[in-house]
């Protein structure tokens, strides 16, 4: 028992100190008959191991730097061991490599690639179009460059911009007007309700502070009448200038940009005739891509015409209807007739926001 303990401390004194060991695991291949463990409890990596002997055969333990362990000591086959310091990502075998290593499909059709190539396409032709277009603007500008001009559409063109100017213009001077006398009115009515409180509080008085208040009562609700025949107006002239000719002036814009690019690939078809050097791709290709925009600046010029006259039009339309409305309801307003603003308003079906004077006649003359 004394030998079995010497032995055993003789054994632990050739053991490397826990200080020199590292607190990494190593451990060998899983299936190899002889399988490596380094064992550290510190930053080092130690040069001590333990060689373990597969099978159930006895080894010798050394007492230098390596020490073979076998029969009691070596690990059961339920607790296989593997090499964990190198996993590995697994890789679908569906999505086989190419020699570059890049991934495709099993297929080979690259739409990832094709994808990425259609992209770049795009952008270099858009950078080309937009190179050409910046040109033929700065040519034109220098005068250095024709341009293609149809003096009867611009013509309209220029008009219809006038016309959306001026009709801005009306509309803005209407709101001005609205909203002022919507003040007018708020103090109409403030002003009703005081002469009402001092005919209350004044029976000397009370005759004069009745008839006042009434009239300013009636002057408040052929003033709403006003407001909502105004703000009609303002609403259909708001929808015909911000909506109706803006659609029509973005066909507009569209237009002025084929234009351009139909000039620009126009130049550069009449600069590469004269070149012998030019070769029969090359020139096939720009007259191609001129013969593409001639088209499309054609279909868009169609396009303003047709529009533009169906603008005129409805501008024709609304603004007779709404010119109409306006006068009716200012005139009957100021010449103190409430049945002629109540009829204006059922006229153009406009909703009244509280109900109408209901006595007939100018208000001014009760």
């Amino acid at each position: 028992m004394a030998e079995r303990e010497r032995s055993i401390h003789e054994m632990l004194k050739d053991t490397p100190s826990m200080n020199d060991s590292c607190s990494s695991v190593h451990t060998g291949t899983e299936g190899g008959s002889n399988m490596v463990v380094g064992i550290g409890l510190c930053g080092s990596i130690s040069s001590h191991s333990i060689g373990v002997g597969g099978g159930g055969g006895g080894g010798g333990a050394g007492t230098g730097t390596n020490m073979n362990v076998g029969g009691p000591f070596a690990p059961p086959n339920s607790l296989p061991l593997r090499n964990h310091s190198a996993p590995t990502t697994p890789m679908s075998p569906t999505s086989p490599t190419s020699g570059n290593g890049i991934l495709t499909s099993t297929d080979g059709s690259g739409s990832l690639i094709r994808t990425s190539a259609s992209k770049i396409d795009s952008i270099k032709n858009w950078s080309i179009s937009t190179y050409k277009c910046t040109r033929q603007i700065m040519l034109e500008k220098l005068g250095k460059s024709q341009r293609t001009v149809d003096s009867e559409l611009e013509a309209q063109i220029e008009q219809l911009r006038e016309t959306q100017r001026k009709y801005l213009s009306i509309l803005r001077l209407t709101r001005a007007f609205s909203s002022h006398f919507q003040h007018v009115v708020v103090t109409q009515h403030a002003l009703a309700d005081s002469f009402a409180d001092l005919a209350q509080k004044n029976p000397e008085l009370q005759k004069e502070f009745t008839c006042n208040a009434e009239t300013q009562r009636n002057l408040t609700k052929n003033g709403e009448l006003l407001l909502n025949a105004l703000n009609f107006f303002i609403s259909s002239v708001n929808t015909l200038c911000n909506k109706t000719i803006d659609d029509t002036l973005l066909t507009i814009r569209q237009y002025e940009t084929a234009r351009i690019e139909f000039d620009a690939y126009r130049m550069d078809l009449e600069n590469t005739k004269p070149e012998v050097t030019q070769s029969a791709v090359a020139l096939e290709e720009t007259q191609r891509s001129y013969a593409q925009h001639k088209d499309q600046y054609e279909k868009l010029r169609a396009d303003v015409a047709i529009k533009m006259q169906f603008l005129d039009e409805n501008r024709i339309k609304v603004m007779h209807k709404q010119l109409i409305l306006l006068h009716n309801a200012i005139a009957a307003y100021f010449s103190g007739n409430a049945m002629a603003l109540e009829s204006t308003l059922k006229q153009f079906n406009i909703k009244q926001l509280k109900s109408p004077n209901a006595v007939t006649g100018s208000w001014l003359e009760q």
